[in-house]
């Protein structure tokens, strides 16, 4: 019996991508070998975030880096970073942010669901510009002069999120912000692949980008990481690190923990929560290297996902089931099933979750009438059992 059987959870067939909500996709096996290696030996946790960081550095061409339990925790110690530099006081403060500065500028476009954690750390949001060319009211998007007209002395970063298409164009906020000495931070959580975003967003600026871990990276759901400025990197470790430490007797990391820029060490920061267990810090680098390597692989890998998405479509087409299409994301292929109107996908898409293995596809086209199938978190095997399901869940609906 497996462990999920054991403990009375049916595991399920995840054609909707790289959702939290569903555990992201299984880890390959260089990645739960070297956690497996990892989880049987201790470590200095902050000696090891000091040596992750030299590596992420390394393949993001940033001054450094560092592992988070996630992009969100990501983005909320970036924004602490922001609020706090290098002041213990401030540390210790958050989130109350009274009587300091805590205004983050963020393009009204930008807003989502996951601006929660940039408030989480106690900072204020302060929307700036219109949506006229996402409403369809008009050609301008965000401009220069209204990223210069929106800091004040209560500024402490601009926020910046990657769109598709990207609005408005990264350097262009970078250097509005950098001309008053504001830090940008981006929301990069899901823009891998291409591997060169890896380094794009620092190279045009950026001062600190969040990535996710356990997306395309294909490492531990639980992980992410931060890279940009080497003394912002230091604030996030200090808002996170735990710092139950004699000093006389412990030795910090230097390059990560600037002792000597310091008037002291705060106790726990609002990031003590987030802890990044020694296991997903080493999973997340060997996936982050495996991934930056040579193309060979992702190209192979890449050509795989487009096979075996085909093949899905053929096999939903021959079924008369939906009219299946082959989409280019431009990361990975994509099924979309067409079935004409939202309640006849939305009947197809309860009856494949609550069928025998559940299937959970995507609905994010749901409104159109469409089901997706992220092929890039199916196993090989998995195409053909999903394909029977899908094929039942159809016939079911017409005899109902």
């Amino acid at each position: 019996m497996g462990v999920y059987e054991d403990l009375g959870i049916v595991p399920l067939i995840n054609a909707a991508g790289f959702k939290t909500r569903l555990g992201g996709a299984a880890l390959p096996s260089y990645v739960v070998e070297s956690m497996v290696e990892a989880a049987g030996a201790t470590v200095d946790i902050a000696g090891l975030q000091a040596r992750a960081g030299e590596i992420i550095a390394e393949i993001t061409g940033a001054e450094a880096g560092y592992v988070t339990c996630g992009a969100a925790a990501a983005l909320t110690l970036a924004a602490a970073a922001c609020l706090t530099r290098l002041d213990p006081r401030k540390v210790e403060m958050l989130p109350d942010t009274d009587g300091i500065p805590n205004e983050i500028i963020i393009y009204r476009s930008h807003r989502n669901s996951y601006d929660h954690a940039l408030r989480a750390a106690g900072a204020k949001l302060v929307e700036i510009g219109l949506n006229d060319r996402a409403v369809g009211a008009g050609v301008r998007s965000l401009q220069a002069w209204e990223i210069d007209a929106a800091i004040t002395d209560r500024t402490v970063a601009v926020a910046y999120v990657v769109t598709t298409p990207e609005d408005p164009p990264l350097r262009m906020v970078t250097e509005a912000a950098h001309k008053r000495g504001v830090p940008v931070v981006v929301d990069a959580a899901a823009q891998l692949p291409p591997a060169d975003n890896l380094r794009r967003f620092t190279a045009e600026g950026a001062d600190l980008v969040a990535f996710s871990g356990g997306k395309a990276l294909r490492g531990p759901q639980a992980s992410g990481f931060l890279c940009g400025r080497k003394d912002l990197i230091q604030s996030a470790a200090l808002n996170h690190l735990d710092f139950d430490v004699d000093l006389e007797l412990t030795s910090l990391p230097p390059e990560l923990i600037p002792l000597d820029r310091l008037p002291g060490l705060p106790h726990h920061g609002i990031g003590r929560g987030f802890k990044a267990g020694k296991e997903e810090i080493v999973g997340l680098l060997v996936a982050l290297r495996r991934f930056a390597g040579p193309p060979a692989g992702r190209e192979e890998d890449g050509a795989r996902l487009h096979r075996l998405a085909e093949r899905i479509a053929a096999d939903v087409s021959r079924a008369n089931v939906a009219a299946a299409t082959v989409v280019d994301t431009g990361g990975y292929p994509e099924v979309h099933l067409g079935f004409g109107d939202a309640r006849r996908a939305a009947a197809v898409y309860r009856a494949l979750a609550h069928g025998t293995p559940p299937v959970i596809v995507s609905e994010e086209l749901l409104a159109q009438g469409t089901l997706v199938i992220a092929v890039a978190t199916l196993h090989e095997a998995q195409g053909a059992a999903m394909c029977e399901a899908l094929r039942r869940a159809v016939s079911t609906l017409a005899r109902a």
